[in-house]
């Protein structure tokens, strides 16, 4: 690479950039549900504006959901164990669970609705048996690919996985997306539109997800190991914390 190209690239987000916009919005939605609900009294009926400032901190956090589809298409695509990788997310989503509960909710077993890590682990299953059907060509293939999506949609539909204000299902738009950025991987302005097409249907705010995405260099951004493990810790952690901060 040049030192033109690298200026050029570095001029994009990179990775950690991306990881770290969309943990900001994953905040704005917990300080929501947790916080903001305590200190503008919605357990008393806090009214029509305190509950518009609710509903837009969730609706913002919706920006992530295509940047976090997309890390998880590009962690799928250079990870050099994908089982080490499977098992991490499972990790993560099994540990965030009493905390998403915690916060969205306040009770420690919430079952109306699971954290979205849990699409994320679909999402990348979905991904192994699409790789998996490469052993196969025509309409066979065409059949596992077609049966790995539908499984995947399914399992988030059953568990509820990522249900938020009763609008959104972000399981399946996290299963939409990955689907959008694998097939189309090789063709940047079809990919970049249909992503687009699919937020602006799911209320306009996945959509400035998109348009985020536009902006990336495709650069890791970071060279440290634990800093991977940071981002890992940092969900459980955040929403624990905002649980805590409600509860003072």
């Amino acid at each position: 690479m040049s030192i033109n190209d690298h200026q050029t690239a570095t001029r994009g987000l990179s990775s950690f950039r991306l990881k770290v916009i969309g943990d900001v919005l994953l905040t704005v939605s917990s300080l929501g549900s947790t916080v903001l609900e305590r200190a503008l009294g919605m357990d008393a009926g806090a009214g029509l504006a305190g509950m518009t400032v609710l509903v837009l901190c969730e609706i913002v956090s919706w920006i992530a959901i295509p940047i976090f589809a997309w890390l998880l298409v590009q962690g799928y695509e250079h990870t050099s164990n994908v089982g080490m990788y499977a098992l991490r997310l499972t990790a993560l989503a099994v540990v965030s669970e009493i905390p998403y509960d915690l916060s969205t909710s306040g009770r420690m077993v919430d079952w109306s609705s699971q954290n979205p890590v849990f699409g994320l682990v679909f999402a990348l299953l979905m991904l192994m048996v699409m790789d998996w059907a490469k052993r196969f060509s025509g309409g066979a293939r065409r059949a596992v690919i077609v049966l790995a999506a539908v499984s995947a949609l399914l399992w988030v539909l059953v568990l509820r996985i990522g249900v938020r204000q009763k609008m959104v299902n972000v399981g399946l738009l996290l299963i939409a997306f990955v689907l959008v950025f694998r097939l189309l991987r090789a063709r940047e302005n079809t990919m970049m539109f249909a992503a687009g097409l699919i937020g602006a249907m799911a209320f306009v705010f996945p959509a400035i997800g998109v348009v985020v995405l536009h902006l990336r260099n495709d650069e890791l951004g970071y060279s440290h190991p634990w800093t991977r493990w940071a981002f890992y810790a940092f969900y459980p952690v955040m929403m624990l914390a905002c649980v805590g901060l409600a509860s003072v």
